[in-house]
């Protein structure tokens, strides 16, 4: 059995606070991962690193086969090329998750809890279904789960592009 892991938040993974892995580690642990690109600066795209020797092997054959194979596929590979640049990806993620914990620490002082508790740019607060409404009506976000007839837990997500000025917004009307 082969071990594959979804690197789309593999930016905001590897610089969280409680994380003591580095991509070697990671390379060395998995037959195969991908980068996400988009969800950490990038315009489009996913470098896929295949470790695993084995499955190396005809990977641009069935690539082409299937449809995949990029005719500009070095457009692409240009973007991840600037972001490990000067250490550009990690800055992004470290970016993505210091905008999280700015928006867990103003939601945990207005006196919410979490559905769990995340290291990452990936934050699930328990709200009133009232304000949830209200808040829909000016931000884009995910309800996840109802808790109770009162409340549900909605699915904040920071990126390398947040502004704090859009947390502290959010944090101001949440403490409407």
């Amino acid at each position: 059995m082969y071990l594959y892991l979804d690197g789309a938040r593999l930016g905001s993974a590897l610089v969280a606070d409680d994380n003591d892995l580095t991509l070697s580690d990671i390379a060395s642990l998995v037959d195969v991962f991908y980068l996400g690109g988009t969800k950490n600066g990038a315009l489009l795209g996913e470098a896929i690193v295949i470790c695993n020797p084995d499955l190396q092997k005809d990977f641009r054959y069935h690539l082409k086969q299937r449809g995949a194979l990029l005719a500009k596929g070095r457009v692409i590979a240009a973007q991840f090329l600037a972001l490990f640049q000067n250490n550009l990806y990690f800055k992004n993620g470290e970016h993505a998750n210091s905008m999280a914990k700015k928006l867990v620490d103003g939601i945990r002082s207005s006196g919410y809890k979490f559905l769990t508790e995340s290291k990452t740019n990936q934050i699930f607060p328990i709200l009133p279904n009232s304000l949830i409404k209200e808040l829909k009506n000016d931000y884009g976000f995910y309800v996840w789960s109802k808790v109770d007839d009162n409340t549900s837990v909605i699915r904040l997500v920071t990126s390398w592009a947040t502004e704090e000025t859009a947390v502290d917004r959010f944090l101001i009307d949440l403490s409407k």
